[in-house]
């Protein structure tokens, strides 16, 4: 069930009676662990370059979509349910956000949200690049270490792009007006690093700032906005790979 649990294909029983076995089970928690940092680094390295008119075509058919009537979502969710679906590149992610938020409003407020979730999904993109180029970098290392909850962290590290990329799976979420801020350690001096997202449990962020000879990546609980020093002790401190 390893492979499974890091693809996040396990319904909600048998990832519970899993994460369960793994508190106690060292070879199946380095196996997750091995396989959860490998689905990190082949999903993020696949990037798509959008047609030029792709914006146009959203904008231009966002009038014409009807809104779905009571029901059929739920019909048709279960009606696929059991089926693999087919992957989605980030820009047809961004077409299905724009379509979405057209459904059951006027006009103005359709181009209004769909323009929103263009620049939005714009932003990720470029995000997404930037780790992608450190992930995919000839001199990229890794290291992954368990987080504790079934949480397990990866460390990706290019020295001849003086970057690093922290990837965390199924991290809880921190509790309200809190958030996880990444840092860098150099032998117990910690130099802040960037925040993650409170409302994801997977994600991938490029560190901000260059390694420049820090030892290790460390994980804390601050307040909204983050902390200029640690506030509270390490969720997860990990060494960065030689």
């Amino acid at each position: 069930m390893t492979g499974a649990y890091a693809l996040h294909a396990l319904p909600d029983d048998e990832h519970a009676a899993f994460e369960r076995h793994l508190a106690g089970c060292e070879p199946c928690a380095r196996e997750t662990a091995e396989l959860s940092a490998a689905v990190a680094r082949l999903g993020l390295t696949a990037t798509v370059t959008p047609p030029a008119a792709l914006r146009e075509q959203v904008l231009r058919r966002i009038p014409c979509v009807r809104q779905e009537p009571p029901g059929v979502g739920t019909a048709v969710r279960a009606g696929r349910a059991g089926r693999r679906a087919r992957p989605l590149s980030r820009w047809a992610l961004a077409a299905c956000l724009a379509a979405a938020a057209a459904l059951g409003g006027t006009t103005v407020w359709q181009h209004q949200r769909a323009e929103d979730a263009l620049h939005r999904a714009s932003g990720a993109r470029q995000g997404a690049d930037e780790v992608a180029a450190v992930l995919a970098a000839p001199d990229a290392r890794a290291r992954t270490a368990a987080l504790g909850g079934g949480a397990t962290g990866t460390v990706v590290v290019s020295r001849g792009r003086d970057e690093a990329v922290f990837a965390a799976t199924g991290m809880a979420r921190p509790a309200a007006g809190k958030v996880y801020q990444l840092w860098f350690d150099h032998d117990g001096t910690m130099r802040p690093a960037g925040l993650m997202d409170p409302a994801r449990t997977d994600q991938a962020v490029l560190l901000r700032g260059g390694v420049d000879g820090a030892s290790g990546v460390g994980v804390t609980v601050e307040p909204a906005g983050g902390s200029s020093a640690p506030t509270s002790a390490p969720v997860a401190l990990l060494g960065l790979p030689v």
